[in-house]
């Protein structure tokens, strides 16, 4: 584990630049000017001099005073970015790829479906419109809800604007870093399009949001499309069980060590979920989704959600119930 990076975060800073191993060194990138909550954005020195960038971090103005310190300390500028590589959609590991590929000239790689859920997020709101007006929401919960996941919804990338990626990594691609092997390796759940990325002789697991410390992800949070997030988040952690030498390098939180364990725990919280999921199928006679989900024992519990939270709650819940092939059980309100 890293010692400095758990102390910031018990302490509510910033994590220092730290250098992983030689030439491979990590930067907190706050979510905005002021915050403590960061992105670790990583950063890869090439025999050729050129720096690879993994998820920079939120930029919502163009800001890269956060990077462009942590190159400084491996003696390198913004001008010697040379690739972004990004995990996934999300603002806080994409939003400063635009930034970065206008000071540097870098091109951006990230997963094809990521593309695709940016280019048909207005869509996909659209959609997430119609089906909460299934969910049998208390009317006083309904306005926040549409805003933050219906229509009103947006990945949030500030200024950045098409083409979001120049690269399209692919399960297997390996990143174009001079004397370095990473691989991209396909974790979808968290988003449609994930990606980890492996480096093997480093002894390195780059794992975006896929797995993180203590925090559990969400799940289905990158696009609409024809499978079942939880399913391929889970099928994405068993991806991971021949990886337990690695240290696991994530995008929030702190470095540690044994990727294995946390992702069992992972998915017997979400085994745990689905039982509750279930309970609630066999004590109510044609429920809502809601219905069902106030009776799953999310975090504060679901009284206390409102807006983003209890949208992702609820589709959450939906995703478990069809996982144990139960959808039909729910009653459109």
């Amino acid at each position: 584990m890293s010692a400095v990076q758990a102390a910031a975060l018990r302490d509510g800073g910033l994590a220092p630049v730290e250098e992983v191993r030689p030439g491979i060194w990590t930067v907190a990138v706050p979510f905005r000017r002021g915050a403590a909550d960061a992105t670790l954005a990583y950063l890869l020195d090439g025999t050729d001099g050129s720096v690879t960038v993994v998820d920079p971090g939120w930029s919502a103005d163009g800001d890269l005073t956060e990077l462009a310190g942590g190159l400084r300390a491996m003696g390198r500028t913004l001008d010697d970015v040379g690739f972004v590589a990004v995990t996934h959609l999300h603002a806080d590991h994409l939003g400063a790829a635009a930034a970065l590929r206008q000071v540097s000239g870098a091109p951006i790689g990230m997963h094809a479906a990521e593309v695709r859920a940016l280019e048909h997020e207005r869509e996909d709101a659209a959609a997430n419109e119609a089906d909460l007006a299934t969910w049998g929401l208390p009317e006083d919960l309904r306005d926040g809800v549409s805003a933050a996941w219906g229509s009103g919804r947006r990945v949030g990338l500030g200024a950045a604007r098409p083409p979001y990626s120049d690269v399209l990594l692919d399960d297997g691609d390996l990143l174009p870093i001079a004397g370095r092997s990473v691989r991209a390796l396909a974790t979808p759940g968290h988003t449609r399009g994930h990606l980890c990325f492996v480096d093997e002789v480093d002894g390195l697991l780059f794992t975006g949001d896929h797995v993180l410390p203590r925090i559990n992800s969400g799940i289905g949070l990158g696009g609409r499309g024809p499978t079942n997030p939880l399913r391929d988040f889970l099928a994405s952690l068993a991806r991971l069980e021949g990886y337990g030498a690695l240290e696991v390098c994530p995008g929030h939180e702190y470095r540690f060590v044994d990727v294995v364990p946390r992702t069992r725990a992972l998915a017997e919280h979400r085994a745990e979920r689905s039982r509750h999921v279930a309970a609630a199928l066999d004590a109510l006679d044609r429920p809502t989704l809601y219905e069902v989900a106030s009776r799953v024992p999310f975090s504060g519990g679901i009284e206390t959600m409102t807006g983003f939270l209890l949208a992702s709650a609820l589709t959450q819940t939906a995703f478990h119930a069809d996982l144990l092939g139960r959808s039909d059980e729910i009653r459109p309100a």
